[in-house]
């Protein structure tokens, strides 16, 4: 492990171990007739504990750094939402992290910064919203920037099965620090030593496994089949929620992620990519927009400069481009 950010790393780990304890205790609280009625409510709940767990790890260890959050506490500080903040509070103090309501606020608020600085974290405290809901997959994403480049990232999957082969136990956590590559850990043993994760050795588009976003309106799922077809790929894809699907691709489960926009000047936003790139690059993977180029983390919330997400094992990633380039026209 690089000195340079063994303190990082050590305290990202800690931050997102926490946070999910808050997640799964929320989403066990979720009933079917919660789910039939889209009641949004424990999901918030879920992402303004996280948040503040995150954000107050972070903050104590490293007070100087700005923090790129995707949630602030404007709303939780209104009257009508008190008893919201007092849930929220209660699941924080339940991982046991103490501070008064207030205090809450105070830590969802550091993660407000609007990015683009030389130093920054950035946050998404529950990314796959719809998916936590169904009690299915949803990741908390936290990486490093500096410079502009991605320098640690973590990436807790409560709900993803800790090996493909192992359906019984849950909760992955893969993490990577920048030329040291990416590492499996266990969500809840904290002494459990990591393993090494590596990309699959798929080398031909006829072979490759895909996996999708479940929510059609997150990727353009009709240009994706046609890249599909243009590779000769006849995989079912398999379809989950939120980052996780970069940890799929990194362990090797699957051979490539495709995010195809679906609306011209939609750009995607940096928590909902950040802490699985990295991850992906040093498991041997390679990850660029829907033109080869590479992910600019400079532009603020928003990756400004790209079009589409294209997440691969590196080895099928110029063919993959290319089905892109015919299926789009360009």
């Amino acid at each position: 492990m690089s000195d340079l950010f063994r303190l990082e790393l050590e305290t990202a780990l800690k931050a997102v171990r926490i946070a999910s304890r808050a997640c799964r205790s929320v989403q066990k609280s979720i009933s079917p007739e919660t789910i039939a009625k889209q009641d949004q409510s424990p999901v918030t709940v879920a992402d303004f504990a996280s948040q503040a767990i995150v954000c107050k790890i972070i903050g104590d260890t490293f007070p100087k750094d700005a923090i790129v959050g995707e949630e602030d506490s404007q709303e939780l500080r209104t009257p009508e939402h008190t008893s919201q903040l007092d849930r929220v509070h209660r699941e924080v103090e339940l991982t046991g992290v103490k501070g008064k309501p207030a205090d809450i606020c105070s830590w969802i608020d550091r993660g407000n910064s609007p990015g683009g600085v030389e130093r920054f974290w950035t946050l998404d405290p529950i990314d796959g919203t719809k998916g936590f809901l169904r009690r299915e997959q949803y990741a908390i994403s936290l990486a490093l920037i500096v410079n502009g480049k991605i320098e640690i990232s973590v990436l807790a999957c409560p709900n993803l099965p800790a090996t493909d082969a192992d359906d019984q136990n849950t909760g992955a956590l893969f993490s990577a620090i920048r030329g040291f590559g990416a590492k499996l850990w266990s969500l809840d043993d904290e002494n459990a030593a990591p393993q090494s994760v590596r990309v699959s050795g798929t080398a031909r588009g006829s072979l490759a496994r895909f996996c999708e976003s479940v929510e059609s309106g997150h990727n353009a799922q009709d240009v994706t089949g046609k890249i599909r077809e243009i590779l000769g790929s006849t995989a079912t894809p398999s379809r989950l929620d939120s980052q996780a699907k970069y940890g799929v691709v990194a362990r090797g489960d699957a051979d490539l992620y495709l995010r195809m926009p679906t609306k011209a000047t939609y750009s995607e936003k940096i928590w909902d990519h950040a802490g699985g790139v990295l991850i992906v690059e040093e498991a041997g993977g390679r990850v660029t927009d829907m033109h080869g180029a590479p992910l600019d983390f400079t532009q603020g919330t928003e990756l400004k400069k790209n079009r589409g997400v294209v997440v691969t094992n590196g080895l099928l990633h110029g063919e993959v481009l290319a089905a892109i380039t015919t299926a789009t026209g360009g």
